[in-house]
């Protein structure tokens, strides 16, 4: 744009360089939104299920690179933009695969939507570099890294919080297994993706052979890795003790299609009560059974509490998905209007009393409730869970008490449906704060890299909580998880199963626990201040 400087092409010199990059890096550059794209693409390969890290790192790497080569405000935003959308499309290719469970709408249109929506989802990292080349043409002095660093977090904040959020998979998360994913305790999520791009920026500096600002950054990086795997070696696996609960967590591999056929409602409940096992006085359970694991309506249904009741044994108690649906009283015949439903969990007892209920807060569009019905579902569309009612959102975070049993005194449950657990900071009650989160979820219509995904997404809330996380999935990933982020126990995608186990201890709040997500917000803010301030002092 007029009256804006252009800044070198930062890769001009082959010399800066080993002999093996110039011949791969300069015809990428020239080509900035097809070299952005296919970085972008790249860097998904970063995240469950295939956790190659080190390839995301590059892309990242080399999306900084084509930032600061920009040559105006236009190109900047492409650049980050083409990133996004191939970073989006390749890491949600999961979602295409459950349209291929909604009648209402053409299957093919999953493909579509996957690509409608890193349209939108490629704006943030967009901003991010348009930020950065507008900063440091304001302040040409002010060192990409810590900016880049900052700004990305900033914008992958709003991604999460803006039109009710998306925060599937961070950036950070593709340190999770690497050691460095232990330092989600102090700075959370969001924080461990300025640390990617800070990695990135160390790695474009040694590449620039600026070893004086490297060499630090990535140094650092290792020893954080080395701390976090010696700090998670050293801790102990949990074992179980006299005061602890014993756990099952139940898997009965029902697909997206046999859930809804009601011709196979009892054949379903029949594997889920298989799988459960016969409970015993001298030992009692806590049983975990998946998201909407029944399509009774417990509160409204006696004789379907009665059947779960005669599965527990006298110190029990079952918690499982269920549905919460409000009637209109007023309509003929009684009961043939639904009005709204909420998607709840519900705690049974062993005399069939329900004595608490959690609704779920953060719901999905398109998913449990349809944006826009009036104008919508006229032309074809509709939820891809099926239903003409949309669902209510819940209060949120809460803890609910459960009793004494048998062997071990009354503990809080935090509860988590599915796709509410991705949202770092925002997963449990913080002023009572429960013992372990229950995170029942259904991803039987997520494909092959939704499970994994969304299991790594478990595992850093725990991390940055301290927190064991229960898992319960109709298809899998089930597993139990440790406050460490480990998976103690698990029952693969695709096959049905049943652990039992002990439930692990809660470890003492991380400071992200206490803090929560203000301390990533403050640490992108503080980043992008440092870049400023150490351009002015460099003015």
């Amino acid at each position: 744009m007029a009256g804006e400087q252009k800044q070198p092409a930062l890769f001009a010199d082959a010399a800066l360089f080993p002999p093996i990059l110039p011949s791969i890096l300069t015809p990428l550059l020239h080509r900035p939104r097809l070299s952005a794209f296919i970085a972008g693409a790249a860097s998904a390969t970063g995240f469950a299920p295939l956790s190659l890290w080190p390839i995301c790192l590059i892309a990242i790497t080399l999306l900084m690179a084509l930032t600061q080569q920009a040559q105006n405000r236009k190109q900047a935003f492409s650049v980050g933009w083409f990133f996004g959308l191939g970073h989006f499309t390749v890491m949600l290719n999961w979602i295409a695969h459950a349209f291929t469970y909604q009648e209402a709408m053409p299957h093919w249109f999953g493909y579509g939507s996957v690509v409608l929506l890193s349209l939108y989802l490629a704006i943030w990292p967009g901003v991010t570099a348009l930020a950065t080349h507008a900063v440091r043409m304001r302040f040409p002095a002010a060192p990409i890294t810590p900016l880049f660093a900052g700004l990305w977090v900033l914008t992958e904040m709003a991604r999460g919080w803006l039109f009710t959020g998306f925060a599937w998979n961070p950036l950070g998360l593709i340190w999770l297994g690497t050691g460095v994913d232990q330092t989600a305790t102090w700075v959370g999520s969001y924080g461990l993706s300025a640390l990617v791009v800070l990695m990135a920026g160390g790695l474009l500096a040694l590449l620039r052979k600026d070893w004086k600002g490297g060499a630090p950054v990535l140094a650092a990086g290792v020893i954080l890795a080395a701390a976090g795997l010696f700090t998670t070696a050293r801790a102990p696996m949990p074992t179980p003790s006299r005061s602890t609960p014993a756990i099952t967590v139940v898997q009965p591999n029902v697909g997206q299609v046999e859930k809804y056929d009601a011709t196979m409602e009892m054949d379903n409940f029949a594997k889920l009560v298989r799988l459960t096992g016969s409970s015993s006085p001298d030992r009692p359970r806590l049983i975990f059974w998946p998201e909407a694991a029944i399509e009774a309506w417990l509160d409204m249904e006696p004789e379907w509490r009665e059947r779960l009741a005669h599965l527990l044994g006298p110190n029990d108690l079952l918690m499982t998905g269920g549905v919460k649906v409000y009637i209109d009283e007023k309509a003929i015949p009684y009961g043939t209007k639904l009005t709204g439903a909420h998607n709840s969990v519900w705690v049974v007892t062993p005399d069939a009393r329900l004595i608490r209920r959690y609704d779920k807060a953060h719901l999905v569009p398109y998913g449990e409730y349809l944006p826009m019905r009036e104008i919508l579902e006229p032309i074809g569309l509709s939820r891809l869970v099926p239903g003409a009612v949309d669902f209510i959102p819940g209060p949120g975070p809460q803890s609910l008490l459960l009793p004494a049993g048998k062997g071990w005194d009354a503990l809080s449950m935090g509860v988590q449906i599915c796709y509410e657990i991705i949202f770092s900071g925002k997963v449990i009650d913080r002023t009572n704060r429960p013992g372990f989160i229950y995170n029942p979820s259904n991803d039987a219509w997520f494909g092959a890299w939704g499970p994994p995904q969304h299991l790594a997404q478990a595992r850093m809330r725990a991390i940055e909580e301290g927190m064991p996380i229960i898992r319960s999935t109709p298809t899998g990933i089930s597993a139990v998880i440790d406050g460490h982020g480990r998976v103690i126990a698990s029952i693969p995608h695709h096959q049905e199963g049943a652990i039992n186990s002990a439930l692990p201890a809660a470890l003492p709040a991380t400071l992200y626990a206490r803090l929560g997500i203000s301390i990533s917000l403050a640490l992108a803010i503080f980043l992008v201040v440092l870049a400023v301030a150490t351009a002015r002092r460099r003015g």
